[in-house]
């Protein structure tokens, strides 16, 4: 379900930005020409680590987070049932889009390989069931939820304990461990079922273990509420310099817990550590009162104008970003460098095309994603400049 709206001229616009530059970022690095070939900072940590590539999803959901105190103040955070119901509905509706994008790509890898529409169609006992939208439901739904439930006084307690009790689960359920060993993947395995699962493969070893699997789910809930946390904190004022001194004081109290505990509790984003929490929400938080001082305070705009396409239909582009990623990776063209003759257009274009202009692989892979995201960008500056913005 969507809805076409218009944004309120008094946002601020540092939200729409960072935003807009999560979006960018999880379209750049979901992109790469060749997986095989990967620019180096576009690559997540292969297990315990931090990248830049590593900061977009949790940045987006911290500002999910945000986003979602300024959308609960108009219902002034009362359990009411229109309340309750808009918060299912959009929860439903986000889950079921991230189900569907699994499906399509599974349904145009069973006909490519030649099995018949319908067996194709109905491959449901493989689909997998988690990844980012339906973590983006879930956490958004909980923190909904919580936020309209209990005293926001309370919450950062409740995002304390969420943390401890996880860390609990993580140090005594051999959960630092890529591993089917390791609790996360055991309680998955129980849950989903293998067949439902990510696989993944770090040093030569190929597990299915999924990175937004459910157990994981319980520090992103805290991630979210986090950002709503934050939210509050810089709408109770207008005044812009309060705003950046409470992100950058939280911001940097935050970062500094996550690496201090990073000595025991290794920053990981594949089982969403409770210090991979608090790093992530704190240079977020940051980055975020670094916005707000250069658009808002200095008046700096020109720059991220770009950002703001992304910013204002989120969602809606992630999510065309990711159908035109599985499209373009089944349709066939003609290839002169395949053995079969043809090839999928998006080798097509790395291959016969990038890589000769290019010289390099890896630099012809940068080109490729990167030219992703301005095909993104142009179907979302048409929708921009119609002043067009699709709520999910």
């Amino acid at each position: 379900m969507t809805e076409t709206v218009k944004p309120k001229s008094n946002r601020l616009l540092a939200l729409d930005i960072l935003r807009g530059i999560t979006i960018a970022g999880m379209i750049l690095v979901n992109n790469p020409g060749s997986w095989g070939h990967i620019y180096a900072p576009l690559e997540h940590a292969s297990w315990n680590g931090l990248t830049p590539t590593d900061l977009v999803f949790p940045f987006f959901m911290f500002i999910m987070g945000v986003s979602t105190f300024i959308s609960l103040r108009k219902y002034e955070f009362k359990p009411t049932w229109p309340t309750i119901a808009k918060i299912v509905r959009r929860t439903v509706v986000i889950f079921l889009i991230g189900l569907a994008i699994a499906w399509l790509g599974l349904f145009l890898r069973g006909i490519g390989s030649g099995l018949a529409v319908l067996e194709a169609a109905l491959q449901f006992d493989q689909i997998r069931i988690l990844g980012v939208m339906p973590r983006l439901a879930i956490c958004y739904c909980a923190a909904s939820l919580i936020a309209i439930t209990l005293r926001h006084n309370w919450l950062p307690a409740f995002v304390a304990a969420l943390l401890v009790v996880y860390a609990i689960i993580l140090l005594t359920g051999n959960g630092f461990a890529f591993a089917d060993t390791n609790i996360i993947s055991i309680v998955d395995h129980k849950v989903l079922g293998a067949n439902h699962m990510y696989a993944d493969t770090i040093d030569g070893v190929r597990l299915k273990f999924d990175p937004e699997g459910l157990l994981s789910t319980l520090p992103s809930i805290a991630h979210v509420l986090i950002g709503f946390l934050m939210g509050r904190a810089i709408m109770e004022t207008k005044d812009n310099n309060l705003r950046i001194q409470r992100l950058f004081i939280v911001g940097t109290i935050l970062t500094f817990s996550g690496f201090l505990l990073d000595f025991g509790m290794p920053i990981n984003k594949k089982i969403w550590s409770p210090t991979f929490v608090l790093t992530t929400c704190g240079l977020a938080s940051s980055f975020l009162g670094l916005l707000i001082w250069i658009i808002d305070i200095k008046g700096k705009k020109t720059w991220c104008r770009f950002f703001e396409v992304f910013g204002v239909n989120p969602l809606f582009l992630y999510v065309l970003g990711a159908v035109l990623s599985i499209l373009i990776g089944f349709i066939k063209v003609p290839s002169a460098t395949a053995a079969s003759g043809s090839i999928s257009l998006k080798g097509f274009i790395y291959q016969d095309i990038l890589i000769p202009l290019c010289g390099d692989d890896t630099l012809a892979s940068l080109v490729f994603a990167i030219s992703f995201v301005l095909v993104n960008w142009i179907i979302g500056y048409a929708l921009y400049k119609k002043k067009i913005y699709i709520k999910i």
